[in-house]
C-alpha cells in the first residue's frame, strides 16, 4: 500500500421552494441539493433534463468554508434529495440535522465508500496529519459507487422515470471506469513516483495508482506548514528527484511557489476539483480529470 502525508458551475439558488417537487417557478421536476461540484455534475449527469439540480457551493468559492444563507438551510429541507459528503462541510451537516430529512432521500456519498486515514498514510518523514481525507471523488472507482447511490436516491423519488436513469448512470459508470483504466495505463511506469502538492487532496488518487503524496498543507487548504515542514518538503524535493510542485484552482499558489523557487524546480496545476472557476467554468469532472492525467504524466516522467 502506497502512503500519502499529512468538493462550479452552480444553477443560480432560486431556492425559495414552496413544497418539496416545486420550484418558484412551479417545475414538477424532483428538486435536487448537491453540497459541491463532483456531486453537482454526478446528479446532473444521472439526472439528465429530469431534475432540476442546485449546487449550495456558489462558483470559485473554496467548499470547506462554506456558510449556508437561510434560504439555502430552507432548500435543504425541502428538497426531494439531498446528495452530500458528511463531515466535509459543516454547514450542511448542520443544515441536515435540522431537516430530519428522510434517509432515502438524503444521500452521504462516503456511506458505501472506505475512507483514508492521514493517520494511517503519513509519510515517514514524520508529516502526520489525524483527519480523515475528505477528497473521495479523485478516484474514479469511488465516483462510480456515488454514481450508484444518486440513482438509487432518483429513482425512489422519481420512479417514473427510472428506466432513463438507469441508463445515464450506465452512461457515466462507463466513462468514469474508462477514466480509471486511462490512469492507471497511464502512470504504471512513472520514473518519479512522488507528487508535492498545495495541499493534502489527493490522497485517493495517489493510493489507486501507486502514488505518494507529499502535500505542503493538510487536508485545510488555508492551514500553513511550520517553517521546519518546508524544510523537510525542500529536502525530499531534491532527495526524491522531483521536477514540479503542484499548485491548484481555488488556493493561493504562493507558498508552493515558495517551495519551487527555493528548489529550482517548476510549477504546474494539478486541480482538486472542489469547484469551477472562472478558468475552468467550461470544463467538466471528467476534462478536469484528464488534464491532471496529462500533468502527471509530464512532471513524473511518464512513457
Amino acid at each position: 500500500m502506497k502512503k500519502s502525508i499529512a468538493l462550479l458551475t452552480a444553477l443560480p439558488l432560486t431556492l425559495a421552494l414552496t413544497a418539496c417537487g416545486t420550484d418558484g417557478s412551479g417545475s414538477s421536476k424532483p428538486q435536487v441539493v448537491a453540497s459541491f461540484y463532483p456531486l453537482q455534475y454526478v446528479v446532473e449527469q444521472v439526472g439528465g433534463d429530469f431534475v432540476d439540480v442546485s449546487n449550495l457551493t456558489t462558483p470559485g468559492a473554496e467548499p470547506h468554508d462554506l456558510e449556508l444563507k437561510p434560504q439555502q438551510v430552507a432548500a435543504v429541507q425541502d428538497a426531494d434529495v439531498v446528495v452530500y459528503e458528511k463531515d466535509f462541510q459543516a454547514a450542511v451537516d448542520e443544515a441536515i440535522d435540522q431537516a430530519d430529512r428522510p434517509k432515502a432521500s438524503t444521500v452521504d456519498v462516503t456511506s458505501e465508500l472506505t475512507l483514508l486515514d492521514d493517520a494511517e498514510h503519513a509519510d515517514d518523514e514524520g508529516h502526520d496529519h489525524a483527519d480523515v481525507d475528505p477528497h473521495v471523488w479523485l478516484d474514479p472507482q469511488n465516483m462510480v459507487t456515488i454514481t450508484a447511490e444518486v440513482e438509487k436516491a432518483l429513482v425512489a423519488a422519481d420512479p417514473a422515470h427510472e428506466a432513463d436513469y438507469a441508463a445515464n448512470a450506465k452512461a457515466l459508470t462507463d466513462e468514469l471506469t474508462t477514466l480509471d483504466s486511462d490512469f492507471e495505463a497511464g502512470l504504471a511506469s512513472c520514473k518519479v513516483t512522488s507528487i508535492v502538492t498545495s495541499h493534502a487532496a489527493f490522497a485517493y488518487l495517489a493510493e489507486r495508482y501507486g502514488l505518494t503524496q507529499i502535500p505542503i498543507a493538510g487536508i485545510d487548504p488555508s492551514s500553513e506548514p511550520s517553517a521546519g515542514q518546508l524544510a523537510d518538503i525542500t529536502q525530499l524535493v531534491r532527495s526524491k528527484g522531483i521536477t514540479t510542485i503542484f499548485t491548484e484552482e481555488l488556493v493561493s499558489p504562493a507558498i508552493a511557489k515558495t517551495v519551487a523557487d527555493e528548489t529550482g524546480v517548476t510549477t504546474a496545476t494539478l486541480d482538486p476539483i472542489e469547484g469551477l472557476s472562472d478558468e475552468t467554468s467550461n470544463d467538466t469532472y471528467l476534462t478536469l480529470m484528464r488534464n491532471n492525467l496529462a500533468e502527471l504524466q509530464k512532471a513524473n516522467d511518464c512513457s
